[in-house]
């Protein structure tokens, strides 16, 4: 098993009870809690177990067309820089759900932002020195409630507090294929409705490299934006622009931030006990 170098920021396990962050000692320790275990990634072949996990939900279920330099596996370029946190099954220990977290420390060494690739982020550049990424999310089909994305989200916001970080980037995707049919028009009528009730202030406004053409395509189709879009804004997250297009993921992405100051007080109590 080989071990991950050093992270650039602590680690930790987590569990929490009443809003009550469990601090353990070792980073490796994995703590349980409603039949799920949260950890952040100690050796190269956990990382592979959410690469596997990452090619499942994107490649089989989604569809995206993955270049990847190991089979069955999400690979890309960014992974060697990131820190991976992972849910597992506490009865079959299988990885059920991962984020990865690009530290600003990390995104200085390979010079950006997974995100960069897809948006001019030029007025974030104020935010970058306790900025974080993040990216790669996705929960195993049969696991999808709200317990494994709570679990992940708290682990976040504490990592975020501990190391002095308050802000949290990243491209957020809502699906090009709706009733069958590969369109956007189920995107730009999320971003329409999106604009008028969440956007970001101007001088925090972003622009993709590649558009989707919003404005050419339907968007007054009655429809709510997929689950993980909801739970950001449900967090005080911001819509930063207009969704770029994805073409090997074959996804509209929506460029969002959150801060920690703007979680709203439940959720501080949650995650925080603050």
């Amino acid at each position: 098993m080989k071990d991950l170098p050093n992270p650039t920021l602590p680690l930790d396990a987590h569990v929490f009870n009443r809003g009550l962050l469990h601090r353990p000692d070792t980073a490796s320790q994995t703590v349980a809690t409603s039949g799920i275990t949260v950890a952040w990634a100690q050796h190269q072949d956990e990382v592979r177990e959410a690469q596997r996990l990452r090619f499942e939900v994107f490649a089989t279920e989604m569809g995206a067309r993955l270049s990847t330099s190991l089979p069955g596996h999400d690979i890309d370029l960014f992974d060697d820089f990131c820190e991976h946190l992972l849910v597992r099954d506490a009865a079959s220990h299988q990885v059920i759900g991962t984020y990865r977290v690009l530290t600003p420390a990390q995104a200085k060494r390979i010079g950006s932002t997974y995100s960069d690739l897809e948006f001019d982020l030029t007025r974030l550049r104020g935010l970058r020195s306790r900025m974080v990424e993040l990216g790669r999310s996705c929960v195993h089909p049969q696991h999808r409630h709200g317990g494994v994305i709570m679990a992940l989200w708290g682990a976040l916001a504490e990592f975020m507090v501990r190391n002095q970080l308050d802000t949290m980037v990243g491209c957020a995707s809502i699906p090009m294929l709706h009733n069958g049919v590969v369109s956007g028009d189920v995107a730009a009528s999320i971003w329409h409705q999106l604009k008028d009730t969440h956007l970001a202030p101007f001088d925090l406004h972003v622009w993709p490299r590649l558009p989707l053409p919003v404005d050419q395509l339907e968007h007054h189709i009655q429809v709510e934006p997929p689950a993980l879009i909801k739970g950001y804004l449900r967090l005080g997250a911001k819509v930063l622009g207009a969704p770029a297009w994805d073409p090997d993921f074959n996804t509209a992405d929506l460029p969002m931030l959150m801060r920690i100051q703007d979680l709203p007080a439940r959720y501080r109590r949650h995650f925080l006990g603050a």
